[in-house]
């Protein structure tokens, strides 16, 4: 049974930092991209970042670029995003996925507030 569970969410104040991780089971993580995506209150899902299998290649949504780290430890089968300077617009739900699959995780919760 594919498992992925993500963790790491919270409140934080604007220009903090928070690491989401993502457990993976169930499946060869090691094959397979890797995206973060998020849900603000009231809107349509979002990509956020993207990761090949090894690692080596990423990408970013231009609203995140340059202050989100996507990253992969496929020996911990476990996938990460680093978000420095968050802004009150980075509230969502953030959810991994599983490229090309129809595998997501239950999302953890960002708020960020003062």
């Amino acid at each position: 049974e594919v498992q992925l569970v993500e963790s790491g969410g919270g409140l934080v104040q604007p220009g903090g930092s928070l690491r989401l991780s993502c457990a993976a089971s169930g499946f060869t993580f090691s094959n397979y991209a890797m995206s973060w995506v998020r849900q603000a209150p009231g809107k349509g899902l979002e990509w956020v970042s993207g990761i090949n299998s090894g690692g080596g290649s990423t990408s970013y949504a231009d609203s995140v670029k340059g202050r989100f780290t996507i990253s992969r430890d496929n020996a911990k089968m476990t996938l990460y995003l680093q978000m420095n300077t968050l802004k009150p617009e980075d509230t969502a739900v953030y959810y991994c996925h599983v490229e090309g699959s129809g595998f997501w995780g239950q999302g953890t919760q960002v708020t960020v507030s003062s």
